[in-house]
């Protein structure tokens, strides 16, 4: 809106958020892999943002060919409301299937794996509520809801710059942005990046009956749930600025 009245801008505005953006993510995968007590240090972590990126990429796809616009996020879904990109008549029934599909999806996952969480004990032989949610690699409340509201709002951001991402190969693009953020920025907290993600999976290990399960720490819950949620309003917010 405001940068229209000013086209000798918009190389600065392309330029300036370009760059961050690919300064944020190079330089936040140096510093995860050499930083202490970060989850990129594992040798595990590029399989799972890779995992994750292609989760998001066949969700997305499933969602887009449903009719739905494949947010499969409440950050992006409430961000995109609040800022008139999409119609808040539609935004009950897009949380509703995003949390109630995240939970299904986390059962689903107790049900193909019953046999190992009844064989695994305890959190020490892996099983805890880190397989269904995140948690901070170091617990420290504000710079951990700042590392949430950072990957989303820069997930988010681009998200909102590839137009209808449900389309052709963009799905793909998704699950690529979602790899490199995890790369990138997601060896703080576990990169949830999105509420249902988190919530409805570490609900689904609250409650239903996981062998050996130990603590669901909801103490930490509001983390992945405001964090993304901010930083989805911001993105939408900064999107139609510059629209």
């Amino acid at each position: 809106m405001f940068f229209r009245r000013y086209k000798f801008m918009h190389g600065f505005i392309g330029e300036f958020f370009g760059t961050m953006i690919l300064t944020a993510l190079g330089c936040g995968i140096g510093a995860g892999i050499n930083l202490k007590n970060t989850y990129n240090r594992s040798q595990n972590w590029l399989f799972v943002s890779l995992g994750w990126g292609l989760a998001i990429t066949f969700g997305v796809y499933v969602a887009g060919t449903l009719g739905s616009q494949g947010f499969i996020n409440p950050a992006i879904t409430l961000g995109s409301a609040i800022f008139g990109l999409f119609p808040w008549s539609n935004v009950l029934p897009y949380l509703a299937g995003e949390f109630l599909g995240a939970f299904v999806g986390a059962a689903l996952v107790l049900i193909q794996y019953y046999p190992h969480f009844k064989a695994s004990k305890n959190e020490a032989e892996g099983n805890s509520v880190g397989i269904f949610a995140t948690a901070p690699a170091i617990n420290s409340p504000i710079f951990n809801l700042l590392s949430e509201i950072i990957a989303s709002f820069i997930f988010i951001f681009t998200l909102l710059n590839l137009g209808n991402f449900t389309q052709g190969l963009k799905p793909l693009i998704v699950g690529l942005i979602i790899t490199v953020i995890g790369m990138a920025l997601g060896g703080t907290t576990g990169f949830a990046v999105n509420p249902a993600r988190d919530w409805g999976p570490r609900l689904a290990y609250t409650i239903l009956p996981v062998p050996n399960k130990g603590k669901a720490n909801w103490a930490y819950a509001w983390v992945p749930m405001v964090g993304p949620i901010i930083g989805g309003i911001l993105a939408a917010a900064l999107r139609v600025v510059l629209m």
